[in-house]
């Protein structure tokens, strides 16, 4: 096996370091879940064509994270093999974040949610990756659940950030000729900072392991292009382990549901709670507050989850244990339609923040167990390939049957995104995970 004898135990202090990053990245994708929806509608957006404006996502993760991935398995450079893939994202991730709420129309905001998120997916495989190149298989599951923790850490703070702003004082109500609230300028500044800093600190306070010099002049023999990366990534592709194939339907289920989720949440809030469809109004605004800390709190629930997680794995199974996290996911979505007050909207929330703690780690944990560890990246950047395609189907169907079939009511789509996370959790009952070696 490929740097098995290169892979020294870490501490636990070492891997929180190694993970840093991903709490930039996550902040940032915390920021898009929480504000891109309401951003599109004070610009204008139609509320039954939204998910078309969120095509970026989806697209560029089909694009970029299985060529970066297969790209950053023969990287040879001085700075490492990851490592300058995670600089590029983080550097084009702040200037998108800084620019976004700025932006004077809809088509700017979608241009720049486009590079947005090309930027994020830049980043994301190659750091997964990452935890299998540093990690052995027997402190994975630590690993992918300390990034899990941070995605809950982060996402707390990036839902949470406009409240907080409100609640130091600034006007939540003062907006720019956009109708885009100035509390959600200064978030994406904040979120920038953060970006930057934490892939900074976390790459050079936790630098990769050098290769073997039988792997540097494998990459060299065929020197990265790609061509290269376009064979790695057809012969991943045929060559896919049983268990990877087994996880696409429970992936397709719980994507697609959650992607609907971030998407409608407000707008299903807003009517059950404020009364209002109107984003111009003082109600609607509430509710997008409200929606960020309902997200924030659900993601300090995931935090908490994912460490109580890692013994839970070893105990039942990552299979099981995810199994169960998003069937209690799905339930909570079916019961927030019905809530009419804040304190069972929050008590809900604590089974979406146990079933997205299980979605950010235990699925990578079947994965990296299963997968041949030279070839990391490209079948992480696959993987992604389970997550944007169920993401893309979402963007054209809900528009499809979001009058006809639901109603024109988001409250409704959050009814099909629950019995879709309870689908998932049967579907991964069905993968068959391979047996440990003794």
């Amino acid at each position: 096996m490929a740097n098995a004898l290169s892979k020294p135990r870490m501490r636990l202090s070492r891997i929180v370091e190694m993970n840093l990053g991903f709490l930039g990245i996550q902040f940032s994708f915390g920021l898009q879940q929480a504000n891109m929806g309401p951003i599109y509608r004070y610009l204008g957006a139609d509320e039954a064509t939204m998910p078309l404006l969120w095509l970026a996502g989806p697209v560029t993760g089909l694009l970029v994270q299985p060529i970066v991935g297969a790209l950053s398995d023969r990287t040879v450079s001085k700075w490492g093999r990851r490592t300058p893939y995670f600089l590029i994202g983080a550097i084009l991730c702040s200037l998108g974040l800084l620019l976004m709420p700025y932006s004077p129309t809809l088509w700017f905001a979608a241009s720049l949610l486009w590079m947005l998120d090309a930027a994020n997916n830049i980043t994301m495989e190659p750091y997964r990756a990452y935890v299998s190149d540093r990690l052995d298989e027997s402190q994975r599951p630590v690993g992918f659940l300390t990034q899990s923790a941070f995605t809950g850490l982060a996402q707390t703070l990036s839902y949470l950030a406009p409240s907080l702003l409100v609640w130091w004082g600034f006007d939540g109500d003062l907006i720019d000729a956009n109708g885009i609230p100035q509390i959600t300028r200064i978030a994406f500044v904040a979120g920038a900072v953060i970006s930057i800093s934490t892939i900074l600190w976390s790459v050079l306070r936790v630098r990769e392991l050098p290769l073997p010099p039988e792997d540097v002049a494998r990459m060299q023999a065929e020197p990265l292009s790609p061509g290269t990366a376009l064979r790695d990534f057809v012969a991943a592709i045929r060559a896919m382990p049983t268990a990877m194939r087994q996880l696409a339907l429970s992936m397709l289920f719980q994507w697609f549901a959650m992607f609907a989720y971030w998407q409608f949440i407000a707008f299903a809030l807003a009517r059950s709670l404020f009364d209002t469809a109107d984003p111009a109004s003082s109600g609607f605004r509430q509710a997008v507050l409200l929606t960020g800390q309902a997200g924030a709190f659900y993601n300090a629930i995931a935090c908490l989850a994912a460490f109580a997680m890692v013994p839970l794995s070893r105990r039942i199974g990552a299979q099981y244990l995810h199994a169960i996290a998003v069937t209690l996911s799905g339930l909570a979505m079916l019961a927030i339609p019905q809530v009419r007050d804040t304190s069972h909207l929050f008590l809900l929330m604590i089974g979406i923040g146990i079933g997205w703690a299980s979605m950010m780690g235990n699925p990578y944990v079947l994965l990296a167990n299963a997968i041949p560890p030279e070839r990391t990246g490209v079948y992480m950047g696959i993987f992604n390939m389970f997550i944007v395609i169920p993401m893309l189907l979402e963007t054209l169907i809900v528009p499809l049957i979001y009058q006809p079939l639901l109603g024109g009511d988001p409250r409704n789509l959050l009814l099909m995104t629950g019995v879709m996370m309870v689908m998932a959790g049967a579907a991964t009952l069905l993968v068959r995970t391979p047996a440990r070696a003794a």
